[in-house]
């Protein structure tokens, strides 16, 4: 994490101690005059097998504003960035709380070509400097163009790497940059979302290529393209229009289950070649709910199926416990072992559906606890809870001797009613014999 400030004669004292932390907090912008950052060089070479190899050496270094010409502040690694039409710090803002800084190595591969710039060679040597903000508000890609002061020996490429001593100073200049700031989405079923894609370049008509893609369960899928060079663009999501301006963005609309991956916007101005994944996360929150109210009334020998419904989640892992505890009691709750649990109900719009039951056959001590039923779900901050007490009652005496009463009274008028029909038929019997 770094800090991007102004220089001050008392930062010296402390730059020791800024520079062997990766990050720190953020206390400016477009002002700042250096920031810290973390040098990953490469050591590239071919093993014994012929294979090529990579062993990656993180070095301190310093990302300083100015002008060709000017010495180094501190005893790193010095990253000189001149003016361009291109400023990385344009793009930060000082509310964005910590970001993470890297500056890597940057290949162009096969292509070989000079960056239409003034003072540009065909030799350059480009670097990338990523922002990273820790609290997921953006990624920017910057890309770097040093011009050594001669030609080096073979293709200015992995296999001829220019060596960085510690200490060395490279005057740079800002050449593109590419940014998001929604480097991962998370969103609900049937929601609208745009998927930010930016980019800037440091001359006029630049030949642009923007492309968009999806990678699902292990496919590759193109979403989107654009040649500047023909004006001809396939797809749709992204306005046209608004890539002359810088601005690349991806409209999803609705979001369904299978908007769910990760998409990548990739901007090619030869030849540099920059991309943002962009992991996007479908998420519903619970409805949880009781078959009974707030309160349950039992009588003593009574017994009730209790069920927690949670309804419409998604993703599919959800945890429903129940609890008991004593009802506004500072003890903590019990956990259920009696719970049963349904299986996963998968609905038409992609959620689902679990429930988790128990049957309630309480004693009289059970009356005045609090059965809780909890919910927790990747959606939510905190576990949805669902209460209700109980109360249970002995059987009223008086209704019991109502009761019996009640039966003998029926038993006796149903006796009256049998036995004259009975006596009739035996007299009735014994006249025909």
């Amino acid at each position: 994490m770094i800090v991007l400030r102004t220089i001050h004669i008392m930062d010296l004292v402390f730059v020791g101690v800024i520079l062997t932390l990766l990050c720190l907090g953020v206390s400016g912008s477009h002002t700042a005059h250096w920031f810290p950052c973390e040098f990953v060089d490469e050591k590239v070479y071919v093993n014994k097998n012929n294979h090529t190899e990579t062993q990656y050496i993180h070095k301190e270094a310093v990302i300083q504003f100015g002008n060709a010409g000017d010495s180094p502040l501190y005893p790193a690694i010095t990253f000189l960035v001149t003016a361009s039409k291109v400023d990385m710090r344009l793009y930060v803002d000082s509310e964005d709380g910590k970001l993470c800084c890297e500056i890597r190595r940057y290949s162009t591969k096969s292509t070989v070509m000079r960056w239409p710039a003034m003072g540009a060679q065909d030799y350059d040597i480009w670097f990338t400097c990523t922002l990273r903000s820790t609290k997921g508000l953006f990624n920017i890609t910057t890309f770097l163009r040093h011009t050594p002061a001669a030609p080096t020996k073979g293709r200015p490429d992995y296999l001829h790497w220019i060596t960085i001593k510690e200490g060395e100073l490279l005057t740079t200049s800002a050449a593109m940059v590419v940014l998001t700031r929604t480097p991962s989405v998370e969103v609900g079923f049937l929601k609208e979302t745009t998927l930010h894609c930016q980019f800037a370049v440091d001359h006029k008509l630049a030949n642009v290529s923007v492309e968009w893609t999806l990678q699902r369960h292990g496919e590759r899928s193109k979403l989107f393209s654009y040649f500047s060079r023909t004006g001809k663009s396939e797809g749709s999501g992204v306005s046209v229009k608004a890539i002359g301006a810088g601005n690349a963005s991806f409209k999803l609309r609705p979001i369904r289950k299978n908007n769910e991956g990760t998409y990548t916007c990739s901007v090619l101005i030869p030849p540099l070649h920059g991309s943002h994944n962009i992991p996007l996360s479908l998420s519903e929150k619970p409805r949880v709910s009781l078959n009974v109210g707030s309160s349950l009334a039992l009588t003593l020998g009574e017994d009730q199926k209790v069920v927690c419904d949670a309804e419409g989640y998604y993703p599919l892992d959800v945890n429903i416990e129940w609890y008991r505890g004593p009802a506004g009691g500072s003890l903590t709750p019990v956990f259920l072992k009696n719970v049963l649990h349904s299986s996963h109900q998968l609905h038409q719009d992609g959620t689902y559906s679990l429930s988790a039951f128990f049957l309630l056959q309480p004693g009289l001590e059970d009356s005045g606890y609090k059965y809780t039923c909890r919910v927790s779900h990747k959606s939510l901050l905190t576990p949805i809870r669902k209460s209700f007490i109980l109360t249970v009652t002995e059987p009223d005496s008086t209704m019991w001797y109502i009761k019996v009463f009640g039966f003998i009274i029926v038993m006796l008028g149903i006796l009256n009613w049998l036995l004259p029909q009975y006596l009739a038929g035996r007299k009735a019997a014994n006249k025909r014999f």
